[in-house]
């Protein structure tokens, strides 16, 4: 799952000794950004600056500076042979043990970056609305199930915000500019409904419903006998995660819209 605020303060609760390694640098192709960073105890890891034999090597620095042996406070690594890598940038990295100062730079650093995920919003708690909300809770996004049915709203994963609403459409209206839109209720006049609302939203990220080509010929010609914008159409992903593959499992299905949602929410990032 994705780390989130409460699991880096129960990180730091138990583990009083800490290394912090953080990308100083990044040139040409690298497995993370400059500004990722990673927590090093003797025992465990919070985070990752993408794997590999540059992370092993990072790890290793940060232990034996934990240990108190000499050890580098800087990494400068050219991501090549000689470490068996082949991602031909390279990567500079600052290794630090996490006095009080950093660890309260890095909590707040934690809340300013969970503060601006982007939401989304996922209309419905059936088998799919399940599978995605699990699929979505390991990305960096605030996921809100909203439904009509109490008992839909069980078996949820952790960290998700449950909504009851007798009319979900309001939680589009109340939803934060950027969000992500997926509608996938019991009900095909619900579906229509929300999915109308939520087009009509021109700072929406990402307008989804489940379904088939008929469904979605259908929610258009509805759509325009209401008043919709034609134009608004072309916004709208349904089937929700495309028609390459045609497995219909929810599992599937999930896997292939927290796919396309990613790539809407951060493909410009």
């Amino acid at each position: 799952m994705s780390h989130s605020l409460a699991k880096l303060e129960a990180f730091l609760a138990v583990r009083p000794e800490l290394a912090l390694v953080r990308v100083r640098e990044a040139k040409g192709s690298t497995p993370r950004e400059a500004g990722a960073w990673m927590l090093v105890g003797q025992d465990a890891i919070f985070g990752t600056i993408g794997g590999g034999q540059l992370e092993f090597m990072a790890i290793e620095q940060a232990r034996a500076l934990i240990a108190g042996e000499d050890a580098k406070a800087e990494l400068d690594v050219p991501l090549g042979p000689e470490i068996g890598q082949c991602c031909g940038g390279r990567v500079g990295l600052d290794i630090a043990l996490l006095d009080r100062p950093r660890r309260r730079a890095l909590i707040e650093e934690m809340a300013t970056l969970e503060a601006a995920r982007p939401s989304v919003f996922l209309f419905g708690g059936g088998h799919v609305g399940v599978a995605l909300a699990g699929a979505l809770c390991l990305m960096p996004v605030k996921v809100t199930v909203v439904e009509t049915r109490q008992e839909a709203l069980q078996g949820l994963p952790d960290g998700v915000e449950r909504r009851l609403l007798a009319m979900p459409e309001e939680a589009v209206r109340t939803a934060p500019p950027g969000s992500a839109f997926v509608v996938l209720t019991h009900d095909h006049a619900l579906d229509f409904l929300i999915a109308g609302e939520a087009l009509r939203r021109n700072d929406a990220a990402y307008v989804g419903m489940i379904g088939s080509r008929t469904k979605r010929a259908t929610f258009a010609s509805w759509f325009a006998r209401n008043g919709g914008d034609a134009a608004l159409l072309e916004r709208l992903h349904s089937p929700i995660g495309g028609e390459g593959v045609r497995d219909k499992r929810p599992a599937v299905i999930a896997t292939l819209a927290a796919a396309e949602i990613a790539t809407a929410l951060f493909a410009q990032e």
